[in-house]
């Protein structure tokens, strides 16, 4: 894969290799990248609508949005295949949602709702759908690591040409699952692609005052044998091309990829953080990138009509609002559900 080799600063946003009306040299046909539009304006008007639940208090526990993030998980999901796996952290509504998960059962898991995807036993942070080969979203940092990495054994023993895809935030770099899970993806060439969702901030701290290196994952990928894949997280036809050339490397047998994401959260690190901390020039910067509308300048001079990019808009906000009263309409979990699903059968009686 192609090594970026520009030293970006850590403060602002990365500096775009072309010009943002510009589609890239064999870019994918149009109608996937407008499938990628509709993935984003989707998982922004879903945030979105989460939030304001929220404020309602119709929303249960925490939750960590991913607003601004959208171009990697849709570039991501769009060129995976249904069988592929996906891995996420507790910041994980836009993956789910990009595997094809149902909005109404998502949002009804947020709302601890027996609707939702769990039951409304999980909520947020841990929304899963075996059938959408979304795998999980995982609270502990790094832990989800080293299981894609067994989901991808897995498939290397079977021979079935799946590709796990594990994302994780820049603080779980300098976690130690990180380096191990790395390291034994690579001695035993798994069919795993890792993906950093470099946001800059480690909840309330800069990656870059904890981490010797620029680029706290593409910099270490030399160190198992490697090549650095650095790309403009906030730039959907360029996470589209490194997730395409990634997982075609896995499926040949050629072993893992490590990619680094630039992006930016638009909010704090929780919807409980205003997120103060950062400084405001920073903020302001990456906010005139936000990757949506920059997407659709592009998709507008690539020739797609403006009422197509409308009807998508406008679709994607009735498919909030339906989801959103369906979830609402949906009961609490009833009681007997508390001891289902404990073990791998369903259920919670112990087995010897």
């Amino acid at each position: 894969m192609t090594e970026l080799q520009d030293q970006r600063g850590r403060g602002g946003p990365a500096s775009a290799a072309r010009g943002i009306g510009t589609a890239p040299v064999g870019a994918a046909p149009i109608e996937v990248r407008t499938s990628i539009y509709k993935m984003m304006v989707e998982m922004r008007d879903f945030e979105k609508r989460a939030y304001d639940l929220f404020l309602q208090g119709l929303v249960k526990g925490t939750s960590h949005l991913g607003l601004g993030q959208e171009a990697v998980a849709a570039g991501f999901a769009a060129a995976m295949r249904p069988s592929d796996y996906t891995f996420a952290t507790y910041r994980g509504h836009n993956h789910t949602l990009a595997r094809g998960a149902p909005m109404a059962a998502v949002m009804a898991e947020l709302m601890g709702r027996q609707a939702g995807l769990m039951a409304g036993k999980g909520g947020s942070m841990h929304l899963t759908s075996v059938a959408h080969r979304m795998m999980g979203s995982y609270a502990i940092v790094g832990a989800h690591l080293t299981i894609a990495n067994g989901a991808a054994w897995s498939a290397k023993l079977r021979g079935t040409g799946e590709v796990a895809v594990c994302f994780f935030g820049d603080g779980t770099t300098n976690i130690g699952a990180f380096h191990e899970a790395l390291n034994l993806a690579a001695i035993w060439k798994l069919p795993v692609v890792f993906v950093c969702e470099n946001n800059r901030w480690m909840e309330y701290t800069p990656i870059s005052s904890v981490t010797a290196v620029a680029h706290p994952a593409a910099d270490r990928a030399r160190s198992y044998g490697l090549d650095p894949v650095l790309v403009d997280g906030n730039d959907a036809d360029a996470t589209y091309a490194a997730a395409s050339v990634a997982l075609e490397r896995a499926r040949a047998g050629a072993g893992p990829t490590l990619v680094e994401a630039e992006t930016y959260r638009h909010g704090g690190h929780s919807r409980a953080d205003p997120g103060k901390y950062r400084p405001e020039a920073e903020v302001q910067a990456w906010l005139a990138r936000d990757p949506i509308p920059l997407y659709r300048a592009r998709l507008a001079e690539s020739g797609v009509d403006e009422s197509v990019l409308r009807r998508i808009e406008e679709a994607a906000q009735s498919a909030v609002d339906a989801a959103s009263a369906e979830a609402a309409a949906s009961p609490p979990p009833d009681f007997s559900l508390v001891e289902a699903d404990v073990w791998a059968d369903g259920g919670s009686s112990w087995r010897r």
